[in-house]
């Protein structure tokens, strides 16, 4: 029977995956279909309006900026021939690469005619300013140049290029026009597909998931048996992945039982906190997967160095390590905090990073006392964090240990 309804499930799942693809392709051809007209119009809105409105405008300012005010000041012998004959060849030049440019865009066959007539009014109108060069390659100064002629010519061809920008600007707004419509057109042609689509998928689904109603308080069984298991297996996972020492959970779990205990017995607890030595420093020199052994290498010596049932040794985190003891009195901790220091230096791992040494060292802060009813956990691991910063600051590579007692 639940081989039956499998099949029946497939058969509607593969239903509606065919009728999503038939829409999509459905989609996918009235896309195809619209895609070059809607390039076209966008193509004729650009180069209708942008550029060629752009190049025309920029031919108008050298017509009415640059060729007018070299003559001007040739004439007033604020230049000499030379530099008004450079100017006014460059200037023209300019004219004429901007024209060719324009030229090359796109143009209607209604448009084409006055294109052509400017284009002789620009030629025209450059044959004037290259008398000008004539004049100033002989070396003759600008004093005799009209200047009504020269703003009668600037005028002309200003007027002319000004109708030809309002000519193109009234394309653009026609073919803007038509863009939208085309645009319009397509939307509600994509709109009401993707309603017949979305109808189709709604229907389907609904069907879908009420033959499926009937599963779902089994998956959701099946689902809490898994995140109990899952979260059995967390609870499992308390080493370090990379040291192979007890990780923060297993701390966390076991640090407050080790506290309670200590009260209960009345005997010492210590708690050291443990920190390379600018470690940041030895991964930048010698990479991450050399620092990464490095710490596998001060693991397995703090491994070497507490051997009791009842001492644990964690990775804390990065760089920093810890350390708990118990019924280790401050005399006993000292030994085992130097007997760290020592042990690290003698490994002899190089590091040219050190400010303090040419090899790895690290620091230790510890904490060791008979803990009261009234002390908790986060004074002794505060404790031991402030001794940790009094060892660095005071020269790393050492201990400092909190004698006084904990209350």
């Amino acid at each position: 029977m639940k081989f039956i309804e499998a099949l029946k499930l497939r058969s509607k799942l593969l239903f509606l995956f065919i009728l999503v693809t038939l829409g999509l392709i459905v989609i996918a051809i009235i896309g195809t279909i619209n895609i070059n007209h809607m390039k076209k119009n966008i193509d004729s809105l650009y180069f209708g309006s942008l550029v060629p409105v752009t190049e025309l405008s920029e031919v108008i300012q050298i017509y009415d900026g640059e060729l007018p005010s070299t003559v001007f000041r040739a004439k007033a012998s604020e230049i000499s021939s030379d530099e008004a004959y450079s100017e006014i060849k460059a200037s023209l030049h300019k004219i004429e690469k901007i024209w060719n440019s324009y030229e090359s865009h796109f143009k209607r066959d209604e448009e084409l005619q006055y294109v052509e007539y400017v284009s002789l009014e620009i030629n025209n109108t450059n044959k004037y300013f290259k008398k000008l060069l004539e004049y100033a390659e002989d070396g003759k100064n600008f004093e005799k140049v009209s200047i009504p002629v020269l703003e009668k010519k600037v005028q002309h061809i200003h007027q002319t290029i000004k109708k030809l920008i309002n000519y193109e600007i009234e394309i653009a707004q026609y073919e803007r026009k038509n863009f939208l419509n085309t645009y319009e057109s397509i939307i509600k042609e994509v709109g009401l597909v993707l309603l017949i689509v979305i109808f189709g998928v709604l229907i389907i689904s609904f069907y879908v998931f009420k033959s499926i109603q009937n599963d779902q308080t089994e998956l959701e069984i099946a689902h809490k048996k898994l995140k109990r298991a899952n979260k059995k297996l967390e609870d499992a996972s308390y080493t370090d992945s990379l040291t192979n020492l007890h990780n923060r959970r297993y701390f966390n779990l076991i640090f407050e039982k080790e506290v309670q205990r200590a009260k209960r017995s009345k005997k010492y607890l210590t708690f050291m906190m443990l920190d390379i030595d600018y470690f940041k420093q030895y991964n930048d020199t010698y990479g991450h997967i050399e620092g990464d052994n490095a710490l596998k290498k001060v693991a397995d010596n703090l491994n070497n160095i507490f051997k009791r049932p009842s001492d644990y040794v964690f990775r804390l985190g990065g760089e920093e390590f810890g350390v708990l003891m118990s019924d280790s009195d401050i005399y006993n901790s000292s030994e085992m905090a130097q007997k760290i220091c020592d042990s690290i230096l003698k490994l002899n791992i190089e590091h040219k990073g050190s400010e303090i040494n040419g090899y790895l060292t690290i620091s230790v802060g510890v904490v060791s006392c008979k803990v009261n009813q009234s002390f908790n956990e986060e004074q002794l691991i505060s404790l031991s964090d402030e001794m940790l910063y009094k060892a660095k600051n005071s020269g790393r590579n050492k201990f400092v240990i909190y004698d006084k007692e904990c209350s």
